[in-house]
């Protein structure tokens, strides 16, 4: 293909018709002012999108236009352009035949990018345009941070040799960021971030140090280092995390903040004294701001019945399931539709997760005997409107909560239950009164969380047997078996067939029938009434809905169902 030629990204958007001539002139001082690239000043301003530029420019040179979201690439194709390279021209190798590479770029007719391009892969280069945005993230999903991590643990392993660091030292020095263990931290993070990991797990073996990743509920290896580096990770963990470096045969928890791409990211710590040293648990909240309830995967019929629940003047609302379900992520949901200048919310959490504006919120603290029970007691005299209490743990908590609801509060919490039903009866045997729970309660919402199948990989396929006995089971109806998609695993997922997740809801509301039941102490016939409340929207029903959809897999849907069996 012939060098292209360079055109003005301006111009050519006005001969288009995409902005006008004064939005152009608005633009040009803009980026004058800043400094920065038309193209980016000018999608800021919500004058064109980064697909109408993208467009714009492929016409006019005549080139194809790709939507890096859409196809499968093998990383080692992507490789053949180092990611210094990548990310500084914007530009990735998606397709290598014979001794022609395929180049996607943000901006073909950056001539000196085209240039040094060329030079470095000393192939014949096609050009094609990407939108730029959807660039940025296919390089951060392809070029992970593993080889570097790798690299960087047998560093240390090295450095650290047989001899004890002195972190305190360390912590102490002003170029604490040239350590190698401070490195390889640091290249952990970046690469757990890139690839939406909730969690980081570094776990001594007998022979090795084992780092995983947890993405969209589920653990992958993310290196296996030599079990030596062990303590020098977890020690500067603990400085980071203001914990005793001292104490390592007690479990501890703390927390830091760290910042990566200029983005906040909140890390909960926690540690485990096992057989071979100190496990660490590191949970990362990135301050993206709260989900609002819209956002959650809730069809709109559950959305309208659970926002008339929850602007109800009071009563108790539980939302239910296991760790890791997304409960929290729910409870902030409702919360941040609920936080308005008229009302006065609480809330009492262990630990607080994400910071609300305008919301007063209380950390438990055991050591300092602030419980979940004190903290209520003490939010009755701060004239609430709304109170949130993480989670139902003893009787004294839920007793103070139920009749908080039964005051004229509108009371937030989570159970651990599988299911809607069973959360009243896991609040009868820990105590509460069938009289104030059935004048209390008002709804349950039991959820879980389904990976949703890549777009790119997914496809259909033949089932195995279980999966056809399944699949007869659950439905009523015959469905067509082809219609069935598999995770198949590609660049765009890192290989597991799944990205993203989304919640399944069952939602019960009390109404006079289950609240005589509750009043009368029948746990069964409750459960049975409730049962028949939900028939045809339960969590199994929801995820056989996902699959037929073509959103996930029979697999996911039979586990997230095996679960609710549980």
């Amino acid at each position: 293909m012939a060098r292209p030629e360079k055109i003005r990204l301006g111009d050519l958007l006005v001969q288009q018709k995409l902005i006008s001539q004064e939005q152009l002139a608005t633009a040009l001082e803009k980026q004058k002012a800043s400094g920065r690239k038309l193209g980016r000043v000018l999608v800021e301003s919500a004058f064109v999108t980064e697909d109408e530029i993208s467009g714009a420019i492929a016409r006019q040179l005549d080139i194809p236009l790709l939507d890096l979201r859409q196809i499968h690439v093998r990383p080692e194709t992507v490789r053949l352009l180092p990611e210094q390279l990548a990310r500084r021209f914007r530009a990735v190798v998606v397709e290598l035949k014979d001794e022609k590479v395929r180049v996607a770029m943000a901006d073909p007719t950056d001539l000196f990018a085209y240039d040094e391009i060329v030079n470095h892969l000393k192939r014949e280069v096609d050009v094609s345009v990407a939108n730029e945005g959807s660039l940025a993230q296919f390089i951060d999903l392809i070029y992970r941070r593993s080889d570097e991590i790798n690299e960087l643990a047998r560093n240390l392993t090295d450095e650290i040799g047989e001899d004890v660091i002195d972190f305190g030292t360390l912590a102490a020095t002003q170029n604490t960021e040239e350590a190698p263990v401070v490195r390889l931290l640091q290249s952990v993070f970046e690469d757990a971030i890139q690839v939406r990991a909730s969690d980081i797990h570094v776990e001594p073996q007998e022979k090795s140090l084992k780092i995983r990743f947890r993405v969209d509920g589920v653990l992958s290896l993310a290196t296996e280092a030599d079990r030596k580096i062990g303590p020098a990770l977890i020690q500067r963990l603990k400085l980071m995390a203001d914990m005793d470096i001292a104490e390592r045969r007690l479990p501890q928890d703390g927390r830091f903040v760290i910042r990566l791409k200029k983005r906040a990211v909140d890390v909960r710590m926690s540690t485990l004294p096992v057989q071979y040293g100190e496990s660490a648990v590191l949970r990362l909240l990135t301050h993206g701001g709260v989900t609002s309830l819209t956002e959650l995967g809730m069809t709109p019929q559950q959305l309208a019945r659970i926002q008339a629940l929850i602007h109800r003047p009071h009563g108790l609302i539980l939302v239910t399931g296991p760790t890791g379900s997304g409960k929290t992520t729910t409870l902030y949901a409702a919360l941040a539709e609920l936080n308005t200048r008229e009302r006065k919310l609480l809330t009492v959490e262990d630990p607080v997760e994400y910071r609300l504006p305008g919301v007063n919120q209380v950390q438990v603290n055991e050591r300092i005997e602030l419980t979940f029970a004190r903290a209520l007691r003490a939010f009755l005299r701060q004239d609430p409107d709304v109170i949130l209490v993480g989670e139902m743990r003893d009787s004294e908590t839920a007793l103070i909560a139920l009749r908080a609801a039964l005051t004229g509060h509108l009371v937030l919490s989570t159970l651990h239950t599988n299911d809607a039903p069973s959360a009243a009866a896991r609040l009868l045997d820990m105590g509460a009164p069938p009289f104030l729970l059935s004048t209390s309660l008002a709804g349950v919402v039991a959820q879980r969380l389904v990976r949703r199948l890549c777009p790119v990989c997914s496809e259909a396929a033949a089932l195995e047997p279980q999966e056809r006995i399944w699949l007869k089971t659950e439905l009523a109806t015959s469905l067509d078996e082809g219609l069935m998609k598999r995770a198949c695993g590609c660049s765009h997922c890192n290989h597991t067939g799944y990205q993203g997740r989304s919640g399944i809801y069952e939602l019960l509301e009390i109404d006079g029938e289950l609240a005589g039941l509750l009043n009368r102490g029948d746990t069964s016939g409750f459960r049975a009434a409730a049962q028949s409340h939900l028939r045809g929207q339960t969590l199994r029903d929801e995820a056989v809905r996902m699959m037929c959809a073509g959103e996930t897999s029979v697999a996911e849907a039979m586990r997230v169902t095996h679960q609710v069996d549980e």
